[in-house]
């Protein structure tokens, strides 16, 4: 019974995959607009750019992205909350 409430066949793994997915998402991110303005960053971004990649960081379009990671982080975390809750209040019944 417990191993069907926070098991791997229960949604807990994979909400928590989904609290890491996005927060390496916005490590990544971060990453990006911390060092747009680096030189060694720049160099990078020129040399993507002349191998044909797109490689300017549109510092508006990466906050977007960060704010938009923020709303699925805290909605998934919500979720993982009430599974949770859900799981100690099933033990609390018994």
């Amino acid at each position: 019974m417990l191993q069907r409430l926070i098991g791997n066949r229960s949604s807990i793994p994979t909400l928590k995959g989904g609290l890491d997915a996005s927060s390496r998402s916005v490590r990544r991110i971060a990453h990006r607009v911390a060092n747009a303005g680096t030189p060694d960053f720049a160099e990078a971004l020129d040399r993507a750019q002349a191998a044909g990649q797109t490689g300017a960081v549109d510092i508006e379009a990466e906050m977007v992205k960060l704010a938009d990671e923020q709303l699925r982080f805290e909605a998934t975390a919500s979720l993982l909350q009430k599974a949770y809750q859900q799981v100690r209040s099933s033990i609390r019944e018994r």
